[in-house]
């Protein structure tokens, strides 16, 4: 019988576990009946500060199918989903979050898609951004032109984490151990063949997002610092750019001074220069330690997460 393990990294999410236990557990024993598939549930907590982890302990002990790990501090989602990849032992994986905007409804469909042959993946996308905030869409629409277009990662826009893949795509994520994690990117950088689902934005039904205009702007930086050195020839461009210009300035002030006998003058709007050339140079400082940063974190070889307790043996060791 086949095993799909559903992947739930949880971070204060004690106020919608109740709503998305239930509904898991319903598709569960549909998709056992339906298709002879077993559900293997794994919860992540990601160092919750409220009540989650109680939740969850009180879950695994009235039904096998839900196994958790939780972590000894909060490593992140990006975290939190590798674990979920190195613990998960079924034959497809799935990764979707508790706060229903992930819909569990969508597991039978997806699962059907795969059993065609012609896909690995089952992916969603949102086809609509509605409850989120104009200015919020607006960068997150110009994110993924962006970023498709610097880098060799294939991300469409309105993707969620929300999948369902095959064991082979799997041990394909996991053959990725960098510690920087982008797996929107990663997802596509590692290829297969991927089936989207469009559906309708749906609000989470308790609780409130974790992500802050902020958070999603740092997470934005990750991704392209992580699947693309675009940035870096930007930085050159410009050095070359500038130094052009500053050569076309001083043949216009040789000129002006040995036909005209002009005197070079105008401190401010030198002072202006001065400043805006600083300011570049610190700019592209930036972007080169931000690189930097990225490489010091690589070479410590610090582990992606730490568990603190789980209700089971581990299955593999992170």
């Amino acid at each position: 019988m086949a095993v799909i393990s559903i992947i739930v990294p949880c971070y204060n999410e004690e106020a919608s576990l109740p709503f998305f236990l239930p509904e898991i557990k319903k598709v569960a024993d549909h998709m056992s009946a339906a298709y002879s598939v077993n559900l293997d549930i794994l919860f992540i907590n990601d160092g919750s500060k409220d009540n989650t982890l109680a939740v969850l302990r009180d879950a695994a002990a009235h039904d096998s199918r839900v196994r958790y790990l939780s972590f000894s501090r909060n490593f992140g989602k990006e975290a939190a989903m590798y674990a979920g990849f190195q613990n998960c032992v079924g034959d497809y994986a799935a990764v979707m979050d508790a706060d229903m905007q992930d819909p569990p409804s969508l597991l039978p469909q997806m699962y059907e898609i795969l059993q065609t042959g012609e896909y690995d993946s089952v992916a969603t996308r949102r086809v609509t951004r509605k409850g989120e905030p104009p200015i919020r869409s607006f960068f997150a629409r110009s994110f993924y032109k962006l970023i498709n277009k610097i880098s060799d990662a294939d991300i469409v826009d309105g993707a969620r984490d929300f999948r369902l893949m095959t064991r082979q795509m799997v041990d394909a994520i996991l053959s990725l151990c960098e510690y920087n994690r982008f797996s929107k990117g990663i997802f596509g950088w590692v290829g297969f063949r991927t089936k989207w689902l469009p559906y309708e934005n749906i609000e989470r039904v308790a609780g409130e997002s974790k992500w802050s205009f902020w958070k999603l702007f740092l997470y934005s930086l990750e991704g392209i610092t992580a699947f693309s050195t675009a940035p870096l020839a930007i930085a050159s461009i410009m050095g070359v750019i500038l130094c052009f210009i500053a050569f076309l300035f001083i043949c216009v002030i040789l000129v002006k001074t040995l036909a005209f006998g002009d005197p070079v003058g105008g401190w401010p709007s030198t002072m202006c220069v001065i400043l805006f050339l600083g300011g570049i140079q610190l700019f592209c400082i930036g972007i080169l330690g931000q690189y930097l940063a990225k490489t010091y974190l690589e070479t410590k070889h610090r582990p992606i997460y730490i568990i603190q307790e789980t209700n089971e043996i581990l299955t593999r060791k992170e």
